[in-house]
């Protein structure tokens, strides 16, 4: 939407992880290190975890773009809460081996051949599971296990676990000491700091064709910084929203004000259903010229004892989480909608502003 009026080849700030926009912080730089010694070492686990947006798919992709296929066979799959079957047949899928119908021992004994096949071809057979804390611990020891598979002293897998932070603690439980004699290698990656945020939001941009338009002051720099906490999947969200607001905004420079506007606008669409709910229904005494107000006094309606009747015939068939989610919902898109529109507005009064005064537009 505003790439033109930027003058960007593309979107800078999309969710989606592309490995073309992959950037190399101290952290990022290290783990992929990490996972690369893990590939000279062909065996055993590499384990990666990081907060929810720390770039960990992101890293995963960037590694498998670099991976020569007549050397190496990756498999990459994400996990979900399954049972020890299950990530068998999901291993199997991955790599291409049918599996339909075939019992475990049957399904182990595919597994195995492919493995074996691809060894004797000169490849070697790479797992990359990711969203790893998901795994129940019977679906890591099936992992583990597979582990085992080798061919004279060669291991025929390798698997790489990249998870959340809490697949660390599942790592430290009891039942997971075999795996941890495993790990080869296990790196936790971190948010930005401060520095590294101001080069990853020119390092996106650049990636489009940025030639500084729009500009971004440090103390906006900063407070993005601030309001992300450093994790690229937030830097990406707000400054999208950002970008978005200026071009609506027609501002060539990216302010700490509108950095501010924008996180604002974010965090009172983040607000849960249950806080909109004691927010709005609060009571509250009216104020004479109020327009009238979606908000529902609760306490004044209950007092009627007309009005309490029905709601108390309606409460057996009425979804009230379905409700307030709904509402919650309802009211984040229409305050987006109303501040884009008072944006659109906005620009059209100075457009006229400046017709009637004989400018450019005239």
């Amino acid at each position: 939407m505003y790439e033109a009026y930027f003058g960007l080849r593309g979107k800078p700030f999309q969710l989606n992880p592309d490995p073309s926009f992959f950037y190399g912080s101290r952290g990022h730089r290290r783990a992929m290190a990490y996972l690369e010694y893990g590939l000279h070492q062909n065996e055993g686990f590499i384990v990666i975890t990081g907060e929810v947006g720390a770039g960990k798919t992101l890293l995963v992709r960037s590694l498998l773009e670099k991976l020569d296929p007549k050397k190496i066979v990756a498999a990459n799959l994400v996990s979900t809460q399954i049972d020890a079957d299950d990530i068998l047949r999901l291993v199997a899928a991955a790599f291409g081996i049918p599996s339909k119908h075939l019992n475990k021992s049957d399904l182990l004994l595919a597994i195995e051949a492919f493995l074996v096949s691809t060894t004797a071809a000169g490849k070697r057979a790479l797992l990359i599971v990711d969203e790893a804390q998901n795994l129940t611990p019977q679906a890591v020891e099936e992992l583990r296990m597979l582990s085992n598979f080798q061919l004279e002293d060669h291991a025929l897998l390798q698997s790489f676990l990249v998870g959340q932070p809490e697949f660390r603690a599942i790592m430290q439980s009891p039942e997971m000491v075999q795996l941890r004699q495993r790990v080869i290698a296990s790196y936790h990656l971190g948010p930005l700091d401060l520095q590294e945020t101001h080069a990853y939001i020119e390092h996106r941009l650049s990636c489009v064709g940025w030639k500084g338009n729009p500009s971004f002051d440090q103390e906006a720099m900063r407070e993005i910084f601030n309001a992300s906490q450093g994790i690229p999947r937030r830097i990406n969200a707000i400054c999208d929203r950002i970008m978005l607001g200026a071009f609506l905004g027609e501002q060539r420079r990216v302010s700490v004000d509108l950095v501010n506007q924008i996180s604002a606008e974010m965090r009172e669409e983040q607000v849960t259903p249950a806080a909109l709910q004691t927010d709005s229904f609060a009571a509250r005494p009216a104020v004479p010229g109020d327009a009238p107000s979606a908000a529902i006094d609760l306490q004044r309606l209950l007092a009627n004892p007309e009005a309490a009747k029905v709601l108390a015939g309606a409460g057996a068939a009425f979804d009230t989480a379905r409700f307030e989610e709904r509402l919650a919902v309802l009211e984040r898109t229409l305050s987006t909608t109303l501040n884009a529109l008072g944006q659109l507005l906005k620009s059209a009064q100075q457009q006229a502003t400046t017709t009637e005064s004989g400018g450019p537009g005239k």
